[in-house]
């Protein structure tokens, strides 16, 4: 008895935590499917400073793909903004992988002068908000000529030190060993690297390349800088374009941003919270 009790406490509010968590994304969907008049009718408290609360019913009282029908068959602009951002967030997570596991792997195995500094100096770099380096990054990417290109998104952000720090804490848990009966067997650094180190390091380089996902995806102030022609603008950049008369338009945009972030994460949760217990028992 005392034990089906212990469930019932911690169990409730446990749900009652996912129902606030999911409403939200429950109300986005609902929306979706509610027509330009219920929309109006719903959020004029809100839209039109009425004064009072809006209403927002759980399931849309007269349903209707209108809205799905505006954006995805009468908006190409849409798909042109949403191939823009898969554009950009795809290379620089290519480059976290190509740029930043070599990297953790020298940190994490390999001992050489400066190497304290150096990452020491990979931190700082970490902690420091867009809006510090911003002006250097822009007269740089001038100097090269890539201001207004996809480049001047894609190159600072597949530099980011982030997957370096992330991958460095799993490759240190690599025993030397390993190391140790590759080198007897004959094999290189580099051929260590590519058949134990990447393969051991799997969860680590996956959390980093979740992280980076969900940061580049949503990431606004390296568009809105470097970017000055808006056929090159991401989502992040063009969903607050949408005004509040296309209230159905702009929900549904919404959800269609918000699934692949959404899928991400859903499938790379594991390697996540392996990244998040990792780190924790390494400090």
């Amino acid at each position: 008895m005392r034990e089906d009790m212990k469930k019932w406490l911690l169990g409730v509010p446990l749900v009652l935590i996912a129902v606030f968590i999911w409403m939200p994304l429950w109300m986005l969907i609902s929306g979706t499917f509610m027509g330009g008049a219920e929309l109006s009718e719903n959020l004029a408290p809100v839209l039109e400073g009425r004064g009072g609360t809006a209403v927002w019913p759980v399931i849309a009282r007269y349903p209707t793909l209108a809205a799905y029908v505006e954006l995805l068959l009468d908006t190409p602009q849409f798909f042109t903004v949403f191939w823009n951002s898969c554009r950009q967030v795809f290379p620089i997570i290519l480059g976290h992988v190509l740029l930043g596991a070599p990297a953790a792997w020298a940190f994490a195995k390999f001992h050489f002068r400066g190497k304290k500094i150096l990452y020491t100096l990979y931190i700082v770099l970490m902690l420091m908000p867009f809006q510090v380096t911003m002006v250097s990054s822009y007269l740089i990417l001038n100097k090269m000529g890539l201001i207004d290109t996809v480049w001047a998104v894609i190159l600072p952000g597949a530099a980011s030190t982030l997957p370096v720090f992330i991958m460095t804490r799993f490759f240190m848990d690599i025993p030397a060993a390993v190391m140790e009966a590759a080198a007897v067997d004959g094999a290189s650094s580099f051929q260590t690297f590519l058949r134990f180190g990447l393969p051991l390091g799997a969860p680590g380089i996956l959390s980093a390349v979740v992280l980076g996902f969900l940061e580049y995806w949503n990431a606004i102030e390296a568009s809105q800088a470097f970017l000055k022609n808006q056929a090159l603008w991401p989502l992040s950049l063009y969903m607050p374009n949408i005004t509040a008369d296309n209230a159905g338009v702009s929900l549904i945009a919404s959800l269609i941003t918000l699934m692949p972030p959404l899928l991400i994460f859903l499938s790379g949760q594991k390697y996540l919270e392996q990244g998040i217990i990792s780190s924790g028992m390494k400090d």
